[in-house]
């Protein structure tokens, strides 16, 4: 760490295009659920996509209603533990302050993993792509990988997030714009046949009885984590010049991106290549998509595409990971060394944590399964997130706050049941149907990572309770010395 990194304030230096710009990478979260979704729902997978941004609407026009409330808290996790903190507690462990901070260390868990997710998802790509690095060890290629964007991303990231919304744009220009093209082209070129949407529309045998809605609402709580997540739009709160303005901006454009992008993405791949098309695809259902638009050069293209949007992610998941631990720490949830910042103001040492939790997902080797175990860790966060929102209206004290943003009128009513919503059903149906794929190991990951909370977080509140006592007996130390001298 350098000399310089003793301050432990964020500073605001972006507006709501640049927000915009870092939190861009979302679209680009369905490219590992394209074909399992399709796998389970056939046709219907696209109104799944339709449903859950739809779903991320109802629950970010909550957050960002908080998150204006709350200018200098870090997104939804940031006010959840602005909310449930008693500032005027005396107890050392504070149940409030355990639920805000359980909340943030879930959503931690939900996007610090998309590191290790599109790393994984990049050697999958190259070894598929490149002949020559077909016969070498994945995770060693891996890990290789992961090292490079890392030092990259912690590079960047520690200059400020002006410099991450820069990067933000060239590849959101390298990515997005041909990944549109891409989708796009077989409607002009009549490679798209509606044909196979409604004679497709579900699997045979589906019929909707109680085991068949689990693996629905299973899908539902899987696709949250990808169409749900532009609100991380709204972690960089105290980074905004206008947090007021900024976040609802910030918010709502990309979420109108993502419902474009998810619904073209899906109805454009089936449309195209049928379900079975989708799911015998070699690598990944763009490929043929890919060849059809671009001819021969269509694989190359779709390499560079695929990367190019995988490292965007990659930033979106790094950085908001990051300022998640710096929020922790800033509220007593995490030890003090998360606060401190460089000279820029960015949370290195949150960086650099964030780096090595995900060299050590990099060694679980598949990517899918991690997605499934931090999809669990989104559910809760989720849901203890709207919590927050309706005490933050319903108590006395903080109904009084200033709210620059208002969702309509009900929003309260509508968050108390989408708290039900993924408290009952979505986190249930999401560890049966991790089971139903990939057995216990990702709901032992999920829940290993989610418990490990507790004796981290009771240590962080005994450090605390030493700090303040150190601090108490200072000045009668130096009253001592004075009447001494």
């Amino acid at each position: 760490m350098s000399e310089c990194e003793n301050e432990s304030t964020l500073r605001r230096t972006i507006n709501w295009k640049q927000g915009l710009l870092i939190a861009l990478g979302v679209p680009i979260l369905i490219l590992p659920s394209i074909g399992y979704s399709a796998s389970y729902l056939w046709a219907f997978s696209i109104a799944l996509w339709g449903m859950s941004v739809i779903q991320g609407f109802l629950q970010n026009t909550a957050f960002a209603e908080m998150v204006t409330a709350y200018p200098n808290a870090s997104g939804l996790a940031g006010c959840a533990q602005e909310v449930f903190t008693d500032r005027n507690s005396k107890s050392r462990y504070d149940k409030g302050k355990f639920i805000g901070g359980f909340c943030a260390w879930s959503y931690w868990f939900a996007w610090t993993p998309v590191v290790a997710i599109f790393t994984m998802t990049i050697g999958t790509y190259l070894q598929g792509f490149v002949p020559a690095l077909s016969d070498v060890n994945s995770l060693a290629l891996n890990l290789i990988i992961g090292v490079m964007i890392i030092a990259v991303m912690i590079v960047i990231g520690a200059r400020g997030l002006s410099g991450g919304a820069a990067i933000g744009l060239i590849l959101a220009l390298i990515t997005l714009v041909p990944l549109v093209i891409i989708l796009v082209a077989p409607f002009i070129t009549g490679d798209f046949h509606m044909s196979n949407v409604t004679s497709s529309w579900f699997p045979s045998g589906w019929s909707w009885n109680g085991l068949d809605l689990a693996v629905f609402f299973g899908l539902m709580g899987l696709a949250q984590w990808s169409a749900c997540a532009w609100e991380t739009a709204a972690v960089y709160g105290p980074e905004y010049k206008n947090p007021s303005s900024d976040v609802p901006k910030a918010l709502f454009s990309c979420g109108i991106i993502c419902l474009f992008l998810y619904l073209l993405t899906q109805t454009s791949v089936i449309g195209t290549l049928g379900v079975d098309g989708v799911l015998n695809a070699q690598l990944d259902p763009l490929y043929p998509l890919a060849l059809m638009t671009f001819g021969d050069i269509g694989s190359t293209i779709l390499l560079i595409l695929l990367i190019g949007a995988m490292i965007l992610i990659i930033q979106t998941g790094f950085l908001g990971g990051s300022r998640t631990l710096y929020s922790m720490a800033l509220e007593g949830n995490l030890p003090k060394a998360f606060v401190k910042t460089n000279k820029k103001g960015m949370p290195v040492r949150a960086m650099i944590a964030v780096s090595i939790f995900n060299l050590f997902l990099i060694l679980i080797g598949n990517p899918v399964a991690v997605l499934a175990a931090s999809s669990i860790g989104y559910a809760i966060a989720v849901s203890i997130a709207l919590m927050a929102y309706v005490k933050s209206k319903r108590d006395p004290e903080l109904k009084k706050l200033e709210r620059p943003f208002k969702a309509p009128r009900g929003w309260t009513y509508l968050a108390a049941v989408m708290v039900f919503y993924e408290l009952v059903l979505l986190v249930p149906c999401l560890v049966y149907l991790n089971s139903l794929d990939y057995g216990s190991i990702s709901t032992i990951v999920g829940a290993v990572v989610l418990l490990a909370f507790i004796p981290i977080w009771i240590f962080t509140q005994n450090m605390n309770r030493k700090d303040v006592n150190l601090e108490a007996k200072k000045p009668k130390e130096d009253e001592e010395v004075k009447e001494v001298s």
